[in-house]
């Protein structure tokens, strides 16, 4: 017999508002038995997430610190290159002035022996 009493229909709402009401204190009570382990849950969350902010935060400064190696690194190749190419230019200039120092001797002494070949023929007619 499963509907023994009256089927009215103010049978039926206090039925369903006391199932309702008697739905919410379950849950009440399950919400209340639940707090602790929901606050221990909660305060995992928060620890896992410091923990992976500050991970970030040491990833984030070791980036920033190769980023830094690096640039300096580059820096001073390229210092090392230019210092290189500018010793080059250097050496090219000492070499170009020692070039053009030989020619000009040896254009001197060629003037020397023609001067004198001129002279000692001069010495022979006079």
């Amino acid at each position: 017999m499963k509907n023994a009493g009256k089927n009215d229909i103010s049978d039926r709402r206090a039925a369903s508002a006391d199932a309702k009401a008697a739905l919410l204190n379950a849950y009440r009570a399950a919400r209340t038995a639940a707090e602790p382990g929901r606050m221990a849950r909660q305060a995992e969350r928060e620890a896992l997430s410091t923990a992976r902010e500050e991970r970030r935060v040491e990833r984030e400064r070791l980036k920033l610190e190769e980023q830094k190696r690096i640039e300096t690194e580059a820096t001073a190749r390229q210092a090392a290159i230019d210092a290189a190419a500018a010793a080059e230019t250097e050496a090219r200039a000492i070499a170009e002035n020692a070039r053009i120092a030989r020619v000009i001797e040896d254009e001197a002494v060629r003037k020397a022996n023609r001067d004198r070949r001129y002279a000692n023929r001069k010495a022979r007619q006079g």
